[in-house]
């Protein structure tokens, strides 16, 4: 199983998924969009847009499902937890 979170260093829900995922011993790859610069940034930025639709942070990615926002059921759900 695969899971990404794109989040932003000053987003509290961004935190709060990040919290779930380690308190539930979640593996899971990260990028804080914010902190990046230059090109990384932009591209970043351009996949967030490509996978969500728009800039709302944190996405979390598992497997090929999508999730904005930290919805905590659907996390749950698709992670069997």
């Amino acid at each position: 199983m695969s899971v990404m979170l794109y989040g932003l260093s000053t987003c509290p829900y961004c935190r709060l998924t990040r919290t779930y995922l380690e308190e539930n011993d979640v593996e899971f790859d990260s990028l804080e969009v914010d902190l990046l610069e230059g090109s990384e940034r932009t591209d970043a930025i351009a996949t967030v847009k490509e996978i969500s639709g728009g800039t709302s942070f944190p996405v979390v990615v598992i497997d090929d499902e999508v999730i904005v926002g930290f919805n905590k059921k659907r996390i749950k759900e698709l992670l069997s937890l």
